[in-house]
């Protein structure tokens, strides 16, 4: 089993794990690997150092690290995501329409997410309904096998 350092074009870093560095190459060219923080498929392999086992253990003196955050704040944002796709009613295209009807008292106020476009969304913040866009990695859109 191959452990990958990766990144997507937007700067996120992951690790991947593969059978070998071939099954890398291969699920890279089709389009398998994507980044899961926001679904993009432009992958990069980072340089990583391999650890080799020569014998005996040696004790390795320990050293002054100091963590950037990166991976706790994609831990969290993760998460962020996870919560409000538990906690919202999925209403796909109809999106603007329910949440005028919201905001309108039309219909009953609950927390709903679905697709807008640009045009829609600079309309329904015109009217002082608020909106923002919540990019969902397509790993989170599907049960995990």
């Amino acid at each position: 089993m191959k452990v990958l350092d990766l990144q997507c074009s937007h700067a996120h870093s992951f690790e991947g794990w593969f059978a070998s560095e071939d099954d890398f190459r291969s699920q890279l060219e089709r389009g398998l690997v994507e980044c899961p923080l926001c679904g993009d498929a432009g992958i990069v392999k980072l340089l990583s150092a391999p650890r080799l086992n020569l014998g005996a253990v040696r004790e390795e003196p320990k050293q002054q690290v100091m963590s950037t955050g990166d991976a706790s704040l994609q831990t969290a944002w993760l998460k962020m995501v996870r919560h409000v796709l538990a906690n919202t009613e999925d209403v796909g295209e109809r999106f603007p329409e329910e949440a005028r009807r919201i905001h309108y008292g039309e219909t009953d106020e609950r927390a709903i997410r679905g697709q807008a476009s640009r045009e829609e969304t600079e309309s329904l913040a015109e009217e002082g309904i608020a909106v923002m866009p919540l990019p969902i990695p397509a790993s989170l859109k599907e049960p995990l096998q």
